[in-house]
């Protein structure tokens, strides 16, 4: 269950990130589905780790809105 398009990812993460990083969480989901492909939670795995690569670059604001982190590229 990879996600080959940005339109495939769940509502929750299209809902709420900017454009690029629906792209980092789309590319970190399905590297982590391959690696963790013998997993009994692959699926909840696959979630925490593109919400993690998410994290790196972005934070939410004060309007909770999600926001490129400062400083970064």
């Amino acid at each position: 269950m990879t996600y080959d398009s940005k339109s495939e990812l769940p509502e929750s993460v299209r809902g709420t990130l900017p454009e690029d990083a629906q792209k980092i969480y789309r590319e970190a989901f399905n590297s982590a589905w391959e690696q963790y492909d013998d997993a009994d939670d692959r699926e909840k795995r696959a979630h925490q780790v593109a919400w993690s690569a998410v994290k790196e670059e972005y934070e939410k604001n004060e309007e909770g809105e999600w926001v490129k982190k400062e400083g970064g590229d």
